[in-house]
């Protein structure tokens, strides 16, 4: 088990904001993690559970525990004629897990190469891209109850997953940590293809395979999204909106060229980038924080950029969004502090 005080969060958030925490306690496996959960002091204190940080937006220092994960690991569990299913360590880098898929032609992952963070991240997340969610291959998510200290494995349908939400998200339930998740890959992969601009990138190819896939989503991420080694970001900042059908075609009439996705159930979902776009934000710098210039939806650490300053600028786009389209777009990315 590792403990530090007045520790430095440069490194655990891709803003890269130089915030500390007064604690951090990082745990190697179940049983270091149930010590902490059962201490005392930790219970009396204000903690916090992190990833890589990648979707977070530190305000100022954390006055308390901040809790990290060093849990890794990746185990076909399971095999039938169709399917594996792969425990993977929450603390596991969520590409490493894809490439790890792919490398073994197991399909379901591919179009979720290069999205940054670790793999319980992404179950609790449910990230998405280019028509995949994770909640497509998620099998089991393993947790601890964080007040209750007691171990209980998700169901994928116990999770409760939505657009970017699932139950572990929601701040009613009781706050869990995940361990392990439990992905079911396909043997015989069905290629997801039509989404966006990857059919467009894959015409470079020889031919359609996991392999060029996830090569070609990480050239277009690579083309669109800044390096967060180079400058500092937390990928999307904001969610894509998504909005009655009948309030999309009254938009439709005034801004013929908006783009859209069909949302199900009467919806309609809207990218966020276009609608920042169109209100002149992007490739704009307000301070030391930006909007990057090939991605509106992205915000970047010019350099020295506090969080409170990326959470101002983060509120003028919103309130310019819902002011000329009457949509509101919501944070992705979660404020600290």
């Amino acid at each position: 088990m590792r403990i530090e005080e007045n520790y430095s969060l440069e490194k655990h958030n891709t803003f890269h904001l130089p915030v500390k925490t007064r604690w951090f306690m990082e745990y190697a496996d179940e049983e270091e993690l149930g010590r902490i959960l059962h201490d005392e002091y930790f219970q009396e204190c204000l903690s916090l559970h992190i990833g890589s940080g990648s979707n977070l937006l530190f305000i100022n220092d954390f006055n308390g525990i901040i809790l990290h994960s060093a849990i890794k690991g990746m185990t076909p569990v399971k095999e039938t004629d169709d399917h594996v299913y792969l425990r993977v360590g929450a603390a596991e880098q969520w590409d490493d897990v894809v490439a790890y898929a792919v490398s073994n032609g197991w399909g379901g992952i591919e179009n979720l190469s290069l999205i940054p963070g670790e793999a319980g991240a992404a179950a609790i997340q449910n990230i998405g891209a280019y028509g995949a969610e994770v909640k497509d291959v998620i099998e089991t998510v393993e947790t601890y109850n964080q007040l209750t200290f007691e171990k209980r494995i998700f169901t994928n349908e116990e999770c409760l997953y939505g657009y970017r939400s699932s139950y572990f998200k929601n701040e009613h339930n009781d706050p869990h940590i995940v361990t392990y998740i439990t992905l079911r890959l396909d043997k015989h992969p069905r290629l997801s293809v039509n989404y966006g601009n990857l059919k467009d990138e894959l015409a470079k190819y020889p031919e359609v395979t996991l392999k060029t896939i996830r090569e070609a989503v990480i050239a277009i991420r690579r083309e669109k999204l800044p390096d967060p080694e180079v400058l500092g970001n937390a990928g999307s900042f904001f969610m894509n909106p998504v909005i009655p059908a009948a309030q999309f075609e009254k938009l439709k009439t005034q801004y013929p060229e908006i783009p859209s996705y069909p949302a199900g159930e009467g919806k309609v979902k809207v990218p966020a980038g276009w609608l920042i776009e169109q209100c002149g934000f992007k490739g704009k710098s307000h301070g030391a924080v930006g909007v990057y210039e090939k991605q509106a939806l992205v915000l970047v650490n010019l350099g020295e950029a506090r969080g409170h300053e990326i959470a101002l600028v983060a509120e003028s786009i919103r309130a310019a969004v819902k002011d000329r389209f009457g949509i509101e777009i919501m944070p992705e990315v979660k404020y600290v502090g």
